[in-house]
């Protein structure tokens, strides 16, 4: 069995959705696993199973940092909301609103999102 079959254990994969959970970086689980981050990229490729842990385990966090934010937001914290609007509804709520052209046969429209 070569190494890279090694991490295709149930118990690896674990390993490996746990260190993307704990927030490493791709480059970290490279060295935690013994391998160049190149390697890394290739054995994701190669092996579903290994992107599949790690994208699992960045998702979970992700989804857990998401709904503290969206309390926070709907709890009344001005940051928290200005940021969710900012980044979820940004057509509508960003900082520096951007012209957008709607041309016609007759002409243009600048209309200025505020």
């Amino acid at each position: 069995m070569g190494m890279a079959e090694l991490w295709l254990t149930e118990e690896r994969l674990t390993l490996l959705e746990g260190w993307a959970r704990d927030g490493l970086t791709r480059e970290r689980i490279a060295g935690q696993m013994g391998i160049s981050i190149r390697t890394f990229y290739k054995w994701q490729k190669k092996y579903p199973q290994i992107a599949k842990a790690v994208r699992k385990g960045r998702e979970t966090v992700d989804y857990q940092v998401e709904q503290a934010l969206l309390d926070k937001a709907l709890g009344g914290d001005l940051k928290a909301q200005m940021y969710w609007l900012n980044n979820r509804r940004g057509d509508k709520w960003q900082a520096n609103p951007k012209e957008k052209q709607e041309g016609g046969e007759e002409g243009t429209t600048v209309i200025v999102d505020v």
